[in-house]
């Protein structure tokens, strides 16, 4: 009889976490949920796979960010035309689409290569504290997401 669990599916199973936003720093969350995405927390992590799981981030309109970021931070993209370079203000994005704020944080914060995107599309962002995904949750995070730690003893 063998005791290894290896790859089985029960060991890759995803779980739903749910995370509150409201009164996270930006910075401090998105390194969480992008740790959270690409499976750092479980024991058969490796960079090559996808063992990841499901994070549902509500709240986001109500996100904190620190010191005067909120006035001067600025987004940038560009329409690919002469002179398209496109900006907006922290503040004004955020009354806008919040949802954009956390995913560009998240996607700064994962490794770029062809996971990315899949890794992404496990994130979903609800500006308030409703979404379709009551049934799925299995964890919630309403106040802070655990820091991955290991207790030296």
């Amino acid at each position: 009889m063998s005791t290894g669990i290896g790859n089985t599916a029960l060991a890759y199973a995803r779980v739903w976490h749910l995370v509150d936003a409201r009164g996270q720093i930006l910075g401090r969350l998105g390194s969480q949920i992008a740790l959270t995405l690409m499976g750092k927390h479980k024991p058969i992590y490796d960079p090559s796979s996808d063992c990841g799981d499901y994070v549902v981030l509500v709240n986001a309109r109500h996100i904190g960010i620190s010191g005067r970021k909120r006035e001067q931070k600025l987004y940038r993209h560009h329409t690919q035309f002469p002179g398209g370079l496109k900006e907006i203000a922290f503040d004004k994005l955020q009354e806008k689409s919040p949802d954009k704020i956390i995913e560009k944080a998240v996607s700064g914060m994962l490794p770029k290569n062809r996971l990315r995107k899949v890794r992404l599309g496990r994130l979903f962002i609800f500006p308030e504290a409703d979404h379709p995904y009551v049934d799925n949750i299995i964890k919630r995070h309403d106040t802070k997401i655990p820091l991955i730690t290991q207790e030296i003893k």
